[in-house]
């Protein structure tokens, strides 16, 4: 059987790069031969995971092509959040919990997406499902994962299943996910030592809304006025990747961990920006508006900006 590569979204954050290295255990256990790769570096939050795991980060690739002829996608399935050449290679597996958009195959495919908080949710019931044991230093990872994406299960897009998700996987990993989990979001909430362009795409994604290209960052934090110091250097770089990218609108959304509120800062043409005012009810005050509650990205954010952008 030909190597696979298994990989997550671009920037990729906790559950791209778990998901990656668990779905290639998973999948080489059942008798496939697959690589777990990325598409970035860790960030300071999926670094802290590995290490505190003792798990070294998966290998970093341009491109697909030059080394396989299929691949497996995990935490995306969105071209424009993938492998550069992802038209080049054959998909043979996606595990996501994202919204499909402009993804299509020439051939059949194994294809897993459920509405749940996590892809680790879904891993861990494919696991189950397959009869295979999640091994404790894996379970650790997932555990992780869920964490993340859930912030440690207070996000909306928190489900029962990603509640029983934890519970098992702490056990497995013999972690108290609580106090490991505090420790861990605020591991990836040091942003003193970045640049203004490191903020904004350490946690990006694109997305096309009916035509326009628009472009979603976020960025954990316990002090939003601590991050809104860099305002000014935030929009230069907002402004020159909507330039550069062609982006209609670039949003930063700034959420604050301990008490589940976001700022969001919008720079985009106007009627970008009176979409933005249109999805989340707000009138944006020099391109700013408190959004409280809303942490969620993909449940608070994008599906909003879709139907306004309609």
């Amino acid at each position: 059987m030909a190597k696979e590569l298994i990989f997550g979204h671009q920037n990729p954050d906790t559950d791209a790069i778990v998901a990656a290295i668990s779905y290639s255990y998973l999948q080489n256990k059942l008798g496939y031969d697959t690589e777990a790769v990325a598409l970035g570096e860790p960030n300071e939050e999926t670094a802290y995971v590995l290490d505190h795991f003792n798990t070294k980060a998966p290998r970093v690739i341009q491109t697909a092509k030059t080394e396989v002829d299929a691949v497996m996608l995990v935490d995306h399935n969105e071209p424009q959040q993938s492998v550069s050449d992802i038209a080049d290679v054959k998909v043979t597996h996606v595990v996501d919990h994202h919204r499909i958009q402009n993804f299509n195959t020439a051939d059949p495919l194994y294809y897993r997406a459920e509405p749940l908080g996590c892809t680790s949710t879904i891993l861990l019931k494919i696991y189950n499902e397959n009869n295979v044991a999640v091994p404790e230093v894996i379970a650790g990872l997932m555990l992780s994962a869920i964490i993340s994406d859930t912030l440690l299960l207070k996000s909306p897009t928190t489900t029962d299943e990603d509640r029983d998700a934890v519970k098992t996987l702490a056990e497995l990993s013999h972690t108290d996910y609580q106090t490991y989990g505090l420790e861990m979001l605020k591991a990836g909430t040091n942003l003193g030592n970045k640049s203004a362009t490191e903020l904004i795409d350490m946690d990006a994604k694109s997305f096309d809304m009916n035509g326009h290209a628009v472009r979603v960052a976020q960025v954990n934090t316990v002090d939003i006025a601590d991050v809104l110091q860099r305002e000014t250097e935030l929009r230069e770089a907002m402004g020159a990747e909507n330039k550069s990218k062609n982006y209609s609108l670039f949003i930063l959304l700034i959420t604050n961990i301990l008490n589940s509120d976001s700022e969001l800062l919008a720079i985009g043409d106007d009627a970008s920006k009176a979409a933005v005012q249109k999805a989340f009810d707000v009138t944006l005050a020099d391109d700013k508006a408190n959004l409280p509650g809303v942490v969620s990205r993909k449940k608070q954010v994008v599906p909003q900006l879709t139907a306004a952008f309609e």
